[in-house]
């Protein structure tokens, strides 16, 4: 079963790239695997997934051990800061950093063990009140601040967008953060590459990817509902 919706997934996104004109290399697929069982996530293994997202720490510490270790292990659910020490040196990636705070305590345990931890910041583009993130026009001036941090590396930015019934509601929002994003690109800062804005999910992936997601989170659509 995972390893035919996989499939199924990654042919959606080369269509939703061909509709925008895009290459499918353009865009990075995430498993993502919270709350599911290790066989799951070995038969999507064997069907070459090797990015795989989870919201918790704990599900990242425990399940790392078990499985190949070329996976590439994204951190995308709220972080506390008492839980930055044990997340920096295994996620290749933190996409859910919302405050300068969280940065600072991430790049001051970064500096401890002699690593550059790459992460993105999280915009609640939507602006609902549920959820974490700067407001888009906080944005600039938290990476303003985060470019002092040297052992960190602001790659880009997430979204997590409303869960809609028409995915087609959530396109304003992902050509927003694309819009900002691009800005972004343009203007030169040490510590910030721009490189990866994350957004979409199994119910509006393909949107997202047609307005510019390098990097898309899909766990219900690859492994079917949560338990």
């Amino acid at each position: 079963m995972v390893t035919e919706q996989l499939y199924r997934i990654q042919e959606r996104i080369a269509e939703a790239c061909s509709r925008a004109g895009r290459s499918p290399s353009e865009v990075t697929l995430i498993a993502v695997s919270k709350t599911k069982p290790i066989p799951m996530l070995s038969e999507a293994y064997e069907a070459g997934a090797r990015d795989f997202g989870e919201n918790k720490v704990q599900e990242i510490l425990k399940k790392q051990p078990q499985l190949p270790e070329d996976i590439r292990w994204h951190m995308i659910g709220h972080l506390q800061t008492n839980k930055v020490r044990q997340i920096v040196g295994k996620a290749c990636l933190i996409h859910s950093v919302d405050s300068v705070k969280l940065a600072e305590e991430i790049d001051k345990e970064s500096a401890r063990q002699g690593i550059v931890t790459p992460i993105l910041l999280e915009v609640n583009v939507a602006e609902e009140e549920s959820k974490f993130g700067f407001r888009l026009e906080e944005t600039e001036a938290a990476i303003d601040e985060m470019s002092s941090l040297s052992h960190i590396l602001v790659r880009g930015l997430m979204t997590i967008a409303p869960f809609v019934e028409d995915p087609e509601e959530n396109r304003q929002f992902f050509r927003k953060l694309h819009q900002f994003y691009v800005d972004m690109q343009s203007k030169k800062a040490d510590n910030v590459s721009m490189s990866v804005l994350s957004m979409g999910m199994t119910g509006d992936f393909e949107v997202a990817v047609e307005e510019g997601a390098t990097m898309v989170r899909v766990g219900t659509g690859i492994f079917g509902a949560r338990e």
